[in-house]
């Protein structure tokens, strides 16, 4: 079977997709990464761009070898593998565009991305990471995945959290839409506090080749919040022959 790719957030990391890993690991080859700045490679140098950490992953890939395969991303991370299916159309067979949108300013967000950069600028690393990890759950701290969420988050350097930030601020792809051949599959969590439907609705209606499934009762980590639902989502589109 094609490989799965799956792609963190600002301030996520390979480590938060094991419960995916496990459960569809009998199928298919799952690739979890680690952007530069977070996660296991937060020694990395911090990138700034979206179109930067494209770069970067096609890279990563080449140098791992892996030349076709299906591709998701949660968040920031839907962002840039937007941009990856447009760079490498041929490459990507299936794309999967988890709590994310066409643009990195996000309207309705928790907090504008400015207050995000004042505040972490203000409080540190550690703090900002665990207060916005929190904004990810419908249940906040009290989140069972909490905890283990929150400690992937606090491996990120304050310069690579304000990095992100700015390759946030700094994106937009809503005019490209069209131009993702890929079928493609939309995840939202109807309570996301980071992503509101109206950006939903836009990759849903715009991109030529979409599937929508909205999962209740959850935020910006659906995830970590319903992982079984969740998990049955990506095996069954995956499995399906588009």
């Amino acid at each position: 079977m094609t490989p799965l790719v799956m792609v963190h957030g600002f301030l996520g990391g390979g480590a938060q997709w094991d419960g995916q890993r496990e459960a569809l690991s009998d199928t298919w080859d799952v690739i979890t990464l680690d952007l530069p700045g977070f996660g296991e490679n937060s020694h990395l140098p911090a990138i700034s761009t979206i179109e930067g950490f494209a770069d970067w992953v096609i890279t990563d890939l080449h140098d791992k070898g892996v030349d076709q395969f299906n591709l998701l991303g949660h968040s920031m991370g839907g962002m840039i593998v937007q941009e990856v299916a447009r760079r490498i159309p041929k490459q990507v067979e299936k794309l999967v565009l988890y709590a994310t949108g066409a643009f990195g300013v996000l309207p309705g967000r928790f907090e504008t991305i400015t207050e995000s950069r004042t505040r972490a600028t203000r409080d540190g690393a550690r703090v900002t990471a665990r207060r916005i990890t929190a904004s990810w759950f419908l249940q906040g701290e009290s989140a069972l995945t909490y905890e283990s969420c929150a400690a992937v988050a606090e491996q990120a350097s304050l310069d690579a959290i304000l990095s992100g930030l700015d390759a946030m601020q700094s994106w937009s792809g809503g005019a490209a839409l069209s131009e993702i051949q890929q079928s493609t599959l939309i995840i939202w969590g109807d309570c996301d506090r980071t992503y509101p439907w109206s950006q939903t609705e836009m990759l849903w209606k715009t991109i030529p080749q979409t599937h929508l499934a909205v999962l209740p009762a959850c935020a910006h980590a659906a995830h970590l919040e319903n992982p079984t639902a969740f998990n049955i989502l990506l095996r069954d589109y995956l499995r399906l022959d588009l």
